[in-house]
């Protein structure tokens, strides 16, 4: 089924449509320069294509976010989330089949280009299964595919580069389609710029721009002038999913507005401001009273909060300290109600907050309520717990040496690592990508291989292949290594 968006009207009259599932195999590329009505074109073109394919803005200043309301995207802050829980959102958004608006405003330049990347990273990575269709509609795209390096770091420059190229060359495999607006076309990276077979040009004056557009186009030199004597909202289109020869459009309107509207002439104030010198030079207010933007209300905050009220309230006052035999019998207890949720299938792709509240839930059944670890101490039970550690092996002088090496990584990792340790110390054969995967919470057999060389690369281990294709890690001083072990090994799971 041919499905024809309707993106406004041909300079002849007639209606100017683009074809979505060709759109789908062949990407777009839009330009021009600021006021040319890029936005306007990217907002027109996810309006009209809402109903028939899952959408993700990577929106840069907060301009789409008014498409929640009447679409029903989901706006994601960036601001509020590391980079890792934007990973595993894109991951979750790709599988659930969610339209989203990823907000990166209020970020410098090199946190947007963070992000981003880890949030293009989840949609990419995301398992076989769930490669549904999606356009992905990236705006200002010369901030996050830059043709040269700029200001940021360079390792904030490859991630976002590595991700935009991703997108733009092997995505559409995975069912992404990248849509990228940039304002120049010289400050977008090549290989980033020549993968799309659409283009929609808009004004633009400087020659090197006017020249490229003009090359995308297959028009001759001298017609770029052409490109300066465009109206806002003008667009030259040329592209498989829009017309096999230069056409001329021009953009219909759209249902939604961005928040930021075009700046209007407005008169000054008719009264003087009195003193305007003592009031524009005052002293500034001190930082710490700075508003602070709030966060969204944490259910698992308020949970800790309501527990932590509660034992306020009623305290026990004749509480007394438990003998070592009763220690012992708790831990077992909290062991074992750990055990069965990690048990269930997604338990290894939930998120540490969701994993809590029903801890905290089976703990209560258990009879636990007012003895329930904080999440602090969640976390390191969890840890060891996917390390396949029990609390006494934990606390075995022999893991001393390892529990601080593994407090190096990120808290993510640790357990990968300790589990990794538990094999070598025991002489089992490595874990597979599969069973790395799932100790770190992510379908991605390529993400499993990538944090191992990320472990190496921090001095804690050394990762060598045999004859046969069998993986073997040793612990670097520790001289503990393990069996061999193939990497492609289906994981058991008891």
């Amino acid at each position: 089924m041919t499905v024809a968006i309707e993106m406004g009207q041909t300079t002849a009259g007639g209606s100017a449509n683009l074809d979505l599932e060709e759109l789908l195999a062949t990407r777009l590329l839009v330009q021009g320069n600021s006021g040319s009505g890029k936005s306007h074109l990217l907002r027109r073109l996810l309006e009209q294509s809402a109903q028939w394919v899952q959408q993700t803005i990577v929106d840069p200043e907060g301009d789409f976010v008014t498409l929640a309301e009447r679409f029903g995207h989901l706006v994601i802050d960036a601001e509020d989330h590391t980079e890792r829980g934007l990973q595993v959102a894109g991951e979750r958004a790709r599988i659930h089949r969610v339209s989203t608006v990823l907000n990166l405003e209020g970020l410098d330049a090199e946190n947007q280009m963070r992000r981003a990347a880890a949030f293009l990273g989840g949609l990419f990575d995301v398992a076989r299964d769930h490669w549904y269709p999606m356009l992905v509609v990236v705006d200002e795209a010369q901030l996050f595919a830059p043709a040269v390096a700029g200001e940021v770091s360079d390792e904030a420059r490859k991630l976002s580069l590595g991700a935009m190229t991703n997108l733009m060359c092997r995505g559409r495999k995975r069912g992404l389609a990248g849509v990228i607006a940039t304002q120049r076309l010289a400050k977008l990276a090549k290989n980033v710029a020549a993968e799309a077979s659409n283009f929609l040009m808009g004004r633009t004056f400087l020659d090197i721009d006017m020249a490229r557009a003009a090359d995308l186009l297959g028009m001759e030199r001298r017609q770029a002038e052409a490109f300066r004597d465009l109206e806002r909202g003008q667009f030259m289109a040329l592209g498989p999913a829009l017309s096999r020869r230069p056409l001329g459009l021009r953009i219909g309107a759209t249902e939604t507005a961005p928040r930021n509207a075009t700046p209007r002439l407005m008169p000054l104030p008719g009264a003087t401001l009195e003193d305007a010198r003592a009031v524009i030079l005052a002293e500034p207010p001190p930082d710490n009273i700075r508003p602070q933007r709030r966060l969204a209300p944490d259910l698992l905050g308020q949970l800790m909060a309501a527990k932590s009220a509660a034992l306020e309230i009623s305290p026990d006052p004749v509480a007394q300290p438990l003998s070592a035999e009763e220690v012992a019998a708790r831990r077992e207890r909290l062991d074992r109600i750990l055990s069965a949720i990690l048990a269930e299938p997604d338990a290894g792709f939930r998120a540490i907050g969701v994993l809590y509240q029903e801890f905290v839930v089976r703990c209560r059944i258990e009879g636990l309520g007012a003895d329930v670890p904080d999440l602090t101490d969640f976390r390191r039970m969890l840890t060891r717990a996917r390390a396949g550690l029990g609390a006494g092996e934990a606390e075995d002088d022999a893991w001393q040496d390892v529990s601080l090496r593994a407090g190096i990584l990120p808290e993510d990792m640790q357990g990968v690592f300790m589990m990794i340790a538990r094999a070598a110390k025991e002489g089992q054969p490595c874990p597979s990508d599969a069973a790395i995967a799932r100790a770190y919470g992510t379908h991605s057999f390529r993400r499993a291989r990538r944090l191992l060389t990320y472990i190496e690369e921090q001095g804690l281990i050394v990762c060598q292949i045999d004859g046969m294709g069998r993986r073997i890690v040793t612990l670097v001083e520790l001289a503990w290594a393990t069996a061999p072990g193939a990497p492609d090994a289906e994981e058991v799971t008891a």
